[in-house]
Parts: C-alpha cells; sequence; structure tokens
C-alpha cells in the first residue's frame, strides 16, 4: 500500500505517562525506519485539533494506564471515526478489570488462582483486622495484592506472611481503591505476546522473566535488575501450553492485533493466567519487542504490518 499515515498516541497523566512516553518514541522511530508517516501526540486539550490536522490513515494508542487502556479513549477514536490499531472499548474495558478477566478466563477452562477483591470502603466499614484475618484464612499465607486496575506493577506487593498484609493493602490503596488479593504461584514467569497480522492471532516465542526480587516497576524498566531469556528456557509441551493460554486469553476476552499476556508456569508445567494487557509495552526493555526478535522479525517490518492489518480491516 502506499506510505501510510500514522499517529501516534503517548503519554497521559497516570503514574505510567514516562513509560508510554518511551514506547511512543520507539513505535515512532521502527515505523519511520518502514517507510511510513509518522506523526506523534499527547493526550491533552490540544489532542483533536491535532487530529484533524494530522488527519491519519492510523491512530495506534500506545497509552498505558488508565484511560488508555480502559476503553475510553477507544470510545474516543470510535467516535470521531478515526480508524486505530487495537482492541475496542468493550474487549479493553474486560482486560482491563482484573476480577473480570480472571472470571472469563477461568470459565474458557484455563487456570487462573484463586482469588477476592475488595473495596477500600469495606476496610472502613467491616475493620481491616478481621477481613485480613479472613483472606488468610481462606487464600493462605502467600498471596498477591494488586491494584484491580493499573499496570507496571504499581502497588503490587507479594506477601508471605499475614503480618505483611496491612501494609500491602495501604500500598495497593495509593494506586487505586480497589484491590484484588490473589493465591501467589511459584514457578517460573513468563510473557505472552500475541499480534495478529490479519490471518489471526499467532503467539510470540514466551519471554522468561528473572529477577532478584519482585518483578516490580523499577525491575521492569531499569536495566540490570532483570534477565531475560527470549525464549524462555522452558521444554516444548510447557511452551505450548504457555501459548494456548495466551491465544485462549487474546480470543475470549475479544482482544484485536496485539495483546501480552503475564503468567506462571508452576512446578508441574501447568500455565496459571495473571493478567492480560493491551497495550503493552514497547520500549527497549519490553517484553513484546523481546518475543518478536526472538521469532526472527525485524520490529519495523512488524510494526507497519500491524498498521497495514488494521488499516485494512
Amino acid at each position: 500500500m502506499a506510505k501510510p499515515k500514522v499517529l501516534i498516541l503517548a503519554g497521559g497523566l497516570s503514574h505510567e505517562r514516562d513509560v508510554s512516553l518511551r514506547s511512543g518514541r520507539r513505535v515512532a522511530e521502527a515505523l519511520r525506519a518502514a517507510d511510513c508517516e509518522v506523526a506523534e501526540t499527547d493526550l491533552d486539550n490540544r489532542f483533536f485539533d491535532q487530529l484533524s490536522a494530522c488527519d491519519p490513515d492510523l491512530v495506534w494508542p500506545l497509552l498505558h494506564g488508565a484511560l488508555g487502556e480502559d476503553g475510553s479513549v477507544r470510545d474516543v477514536l470510535e467516535l470521531s471515526g478515526v480508524p486505530y490499531l487495537g482492541s475496542d472499548p468493550r474487549s479493553a474495558r474486560a482486560a482491563w478489570n482484573k476480577s473480570v478477566a480472571k472470571t472469563l478466563i477461568r470459565r474458557s477452562g484455563q487456570a487462573t488462582p484463586d482469588y477476592v477483591t475488595f473495596p477500600q470502603s469495606l476496610f472502613r466499614q467491616l475493620g481491616a483486622a478481621p477481613l485480613l484475618d479472613l483472606v488468610s484464612a481462606s487464600l493462605g499465607s502467600d498471596l498477591v495484592v494488586k491494584p484491580l486496575y493499573g499496570g507496571s506493577a504499581l502497588g503490587v506487593t507479594r506477601v508471605s506472611d499475614p503480618s505483611q498484609l496491612p501494609q500491602a493493602m495501604m500500598d495497593c490503596f495509593a494506586y487505586g481503591d480497589i484491590a484484588l488479593i490473589e493465591r501467589a504461584v511459584l514457578g517460573t514467569e513468563l510473557a505472552v505476546s500475541v499480534v495478529d497480522l490479519g490471518s489471526g492471532p499467532v503467539a510470540l516465542p514466551a519471554v522468561e522473566i528473572v529477577t532478584d526480587g519482585p518483578y516490580d516497576y523499577d525491575a521492569r524498566y531499569n536495566p540490570g535488575r532483570t534477565e531475560f531469556f527470549a525464549p524462555a528456557r522452558i521444554d516444548d509441551q510447557v511452551s505450548d501450553a504457555a501459548a494456548a493460554l495466551a491465544l485462549s486469553a487474546h480470543r475470549t476476552l475479544g482482544l484485536a492485533r496485539i495483546s501480552r499476556t503475564d503468567l506462571i508456569v508452576d512446578a508441574a508445567g501447568v500455565p496459571w493466567f495473571l493478567e492480560v494487557n493491551v497495550a503493552p509495552g514497547m520500549q527497549e526493555t519490553s517484553l513484546l519487542p523481546q518475543a518478536a526478535l526472538a521469532a526472527g522479525q525485524a520490529l519495523p517490518a512488524l510494526y507497519r504490518a500491524l498498521v497495514e492489518a488494521s488499516i485494512a480491516a
């Protein structure tokens, strides 16, 4: 096709603004290398003027966190009649709500850790101590506490003793009013990205994540704290099962073009769904680019193919 005109939408006002801007720059550089006409814009009160001035063939939303991943901006793009890359608003909302996503994944027959969700207001009404005692008695002492909405491991804490739960809840509520508490699964942490270039979704090689501590915000975005293995050091049977889980999540939630599923493979080789991302990070330490390179795909060619498939859809 003729040189496609792409508007990269990155930034926004969220805790993940800097990550989004870096993802936007990386994708813009790759698309320019693939002979695309590229403009970049932030999410602010100049957005509609910039959208009109650019008149793009496609918008690529690379916003991380709220608005970018909860379907809101995608609703705006649909109302504006502008084609965009990725999942529609309804599917994005289902993926953004970790509880909804886990429920749908479990109903599809895939494994996901047992969990509960509690709003901060419930702790004020019932009292924190008896509620957390009930959680520990039901789910065990080895837990993960995370905001119901959000990414980049912000507000996420691994708990190995009930005495750590109160602080974990406080850290979680600093990033959102609803907490998801799930039973921790021990094993190998993987990320499996899915792309659809027009012939159906395909899983890229799994990326294995090894850290000297929790895979938190610092470990994700500051080189040196985390070691990645792409492809992951797992046997073919486990690799196939992880890919099947990621593809099942992509299809079950009705996602489009691109997604990344985070999972844990336990000692028995069973993959457990944790969450799925409709706007994966695309910067230098991000998992989808590493997976694409492990599959032997050049990023400029892959990103242009995603753009062309989205425009043609």
